[in-house]
């Protein structure tokens, strides 16, 4: 059994190494780079790419519609309804990253630099 688990890891280690998978990649890092490839895709056959046709606004609107339903869920303390609704959101956001030409990694930046700040603070910082 071990020796299947050292197979596997090594096996996605390869992959990682191959330029497929980086190491340091989230989920959301490769979300966003497969959201973004379909930019110009064909509307009929990708959500994505429909998505992107009907423009910023449409999809704005739709990540409002999955974060109300997600705070739905977390009202009603329905956890697997919650997670089910908290992934569309978080794809919808990045959808919505991509047709504004956000990238993660800004995102990741600012969150570096607010860590550890109280929110106090760090919401007072804003207003200057």
């Amino acid at each position: 059994m071990a020796k299947k688990k050292k197979a596997k890891k090594k096996a996605q280690n390869n992959k990682r190494q191959d330029g497929l998978v980086s190491a340091d990649e989230h989920v959301l890092d490769r979300l966003y780079l497969v959201i973004d490839s379909r930019k110009g895709a064909d509307p009929d056959t990708s959500y994505t790419a429909r998505l992107f046709s009907r423009g910023r606004a449409q999809i704005a609107k739709k990540l409002g519609e999955e974060a109300v339903e997600a705070l739905i869920e977390g009202i009603k303390g329905d956890r697997p309804k919650l997670v089910a609704e908290s992934a569309d959101m978080l794809y919808h956001l990045l959808t919505l990253w991509a047709a504004t030409n956000v990238k993660p990694k800004a995102v990741w930046t600012e969150l570096a630099r607010r860590e550890g700040l109280s929110g106090v603070a760090e919401k007072a910082s804003r207003k200057r």
